[in-house]
C-alpha cells in the first residue's frame, strides 16, 4: 500500500509585476504636413499649366503677336479723313451785361405803389414804383397861382403904361415917369417867365413821383419796401435793372496772337466768337468779336476782347465765368485722326500705322494742332489710312492685329457742334 503524498499547500499567487511602460512614438510636426500638402498642390498646377499650353515655336516668331502664327493683338482703329478745322483761341472771360442801371427816386417822397414783380422782363419807360403825388401837385398849385397873380399885375401894369404915353403926349406928364412904368411892364413880364419855369419845375417832380424803367432787361431784387420814405440821394435805390439780350462777354488772349486778330479786324471782317462752360464740354452761345482793347496788360501780357451774343435763350448770365473761343481762321481739307492715335517718344512723334496684311508700323507724323479729340496732321499721313487708337501698349513694330474699326466722327471741326477741349499748338 503506497502511502499516500502529503499534500504540499499551494504557494501565495504572486501579484504580476506592472508591465514596463513603452516609449511614446515621436509626434510629426504639423507644419511639415502642410508644406507637403502646398507643395503637392503646386507641382500638380504646374504640370496642368504646361500640359494645357500649346508648344511655341522656336525662334523669332515666338514672341506674342509675331509672324509665327501666334494670336493677333486685338486693337481698335480709326481711318483718317478730310474735314474743314476752326483754329480758335481760348481764353478765360466772364460775362457782363450790356447795361446795368440803378434805379432810384430823383426827389424825396413816400413809396405807396410797387408795380412789378421780382425778376421780370421790363422793358424801357414802364412803370416800376410810385410816389405820394400829393406834395408835389400842392408846388404846382402853389407855382401856377403865383404866375396868375403876376400876369394880372402886368395887365395892370400895361394898361397904365398905355395911359403915360398918352398923357406923354400931351406932355402932361414927364419923360422919366413915362419910362419907369416901361421899366415896370419888363420887369412884371420877366416874372412871370420865372413863373413858368416854377410850373415846369412842379410838373418835373410831379412826374418824378412815377418811377419809370430807364432801360429794358431784367429787373432783380427790390431794395425797399412800399410805405418807407425814399431819398434821392439813396446809395441803394428801389431795384436793379441788368440788361441780358444782347449782353457782353469779355475775355484775353495771349498779345503774341494779336497778328491773327487785328488785320481781320481791321479789315472789317466778322470774327466768331464761341461761349462754353468751364469744363469746355458744352456750347453756350455764339456771338461775334465786337472790339480789341487798346493796350496789353503788361504783368500778364494779355490783352482784353469783347465780344457780344444775343443771347436770346438767356444762356449766357451776369458774372458768370465762360471760356471763350475766337474762330481765326478754317483749315480747309485738313487730315485729321483722333488725338489717342498720337503717340511721343524723345525721338519723334509717330502712329501706329496698319498696313494691308494687317501688321503695324511706326509711321512719324507731324501735328500742326489739336482741336477737340482730333489732331490734325501736317505731314506722314494721307486719307484713308488707318491708325491705332486703343490697344498700343501691347503692340511693336510688325506685329499681327486684329482690328476692330471704330467711325471717325468725334470731336468738331471749325464750324461743328461737338464738344471740343480747345485748340493748341503741338510740338512733333
Amino acid at each position: 500500500m503506497i502511502p499516500e503524498r502529503t499534500k504540499k499547500p499551494a504557494p501565495e499567487a504572486v501579484p504580476p509585476l506592472p508591465p514596463e511602460e513603452a516609449p511614446e512614438p515621436p509626434r510629426r510636426r504639423p507644419w511639415l504636413r502642410w508644406a507637403l500638402l502646398i507643395a503637392f498642390v503646386l507641382v500638380a498646377v504646374y504640370l496642368y499649366a504646361h500640359r494645357q499650353r500649346p508648344a511655341e515655336p522656336k525662334g523669332k516668331g515666338a514672341v506674342a503677336g509675331g509672324q509665327g502664327g501666334q494670336r493677333p493683338v486685338p486693337v481698335l482703329t480709326a481711318s483718317a479723313v478730310t474735314k474743314d478745322v476752326g483754329v480758335y483761341l481760348t481764353g478765360l472771360g466772364n460775362v457782363a451785361p450790356l447795361n446795368t442801371v440803378t434805379v432810384k427816386s430823383r426827389v424825396d417822397g413816400q413809396l405807396l405803389r410797387i408795380d412789378f414783380q421780382e425778376g421780370q422782363i421790363v422793358r424801357g419807360g414802364q412803370l416800376l414804383a410810385e410816389l405820394d403825388p400829393r406834395p408835389f401837385q400842392v408846388q404846382l398849385m402853389q407855382a401856377e397861382g403865383q404866375k396868375g397873380k403876376d400876369e394880372a399885375a402886368l395887365h395892370n401894369a400895361e394898361v397904365d403904361l398905355q395911359r403915360y404915353q398918352v398923357l406923354y403926349s400931351q406932355d402932361s406928364i414927364a419923360k422919366q415917369q413915362l419910362d419907369t412904368q416901361a421899366a415896370t411892364v419888363a420887369q412884371i413880364r420877366a416874372t412871370l417867365k420865372s413863373d413858368q419855369a416854377a410850373i415846369e419845375s412842379a410838373r418835373l417832380n410831379l412826374s418824378y413821383a412815377r418811377i419809370t424803367a430807364p432801360a429794358g432787361g431784367r429787373v432783380g431784387l427790390r431794395q425797399v419796401d412800399v410805405g418807407n420814405i425814399v431819398h434821392a440821394n439813396d446809395q441803394t435805390g428801389i431795384v436793379v435793372i441788368t440788361q441780358l439780350q444782347p449782353i457782353n462777354v469779355l475775355f484775353t488772349i495771349p498779345a503774341d496772337h494779336l497778328p491773327q486778330v487785328l488785320p481781320q479786324v481791321h479789315a472789317g471782317k466778322i470774327l466768331a466768337v464761341e461761349a462754353w462752360d468751364r469744363d469746355l464740354k458744352h456750347r453756350l452761345a455764339i456771338g461775334r468779336l465786337l472790339a480789341v482793347d487798346n493796350q496789353i496788360d503788361p504783368t500778364t501780357g494779355t490783352v482784353r476782347i469783347k465780344a457780344v451774343f444775343d443771347n436770346g435763350d438767356e444762356a449766357l448770365y451776369p458774372d458768370q465765368f465762360v471760356n471763350a473761343r475766337l474762330l481765326v481762321q478754317t483749315l480747309q481739307g485738313a487730315v485729321t485722326v483722333p488725338g489717342a492715335a498720337i503717340q511721343r517718344s524723345p525721338q519723334a512723334t509717330y502712329v501706329y500705322l496698319v498696313k494691308p496684311d494687317r501688321t503695324v508700323e511706326n509711321r512719324n507724323v507731324v501735328v500742326q494742332l489739336t482741336e477737340g479729340e482730333d489732331a490734325v496732321i501736317q505731314s506722314g499721313l494721307a486719307a484713308g489710312d488707318t491708325v491705332v487708337i486703343d490697344g498700343v501698349d501691347k503692340l511693336r513694330p510688325g506685329m499681327k492685329v486684329d482690328v476692330s474699326a471704330a467711325g471717325h466722327s468725334a470731336g468738331h471741326s471749325g464750324t461743328g457742334n461737338g464738344g471740343g477741349r480747345g485748340s493748341r499748338r503741338a510740338v512733333s
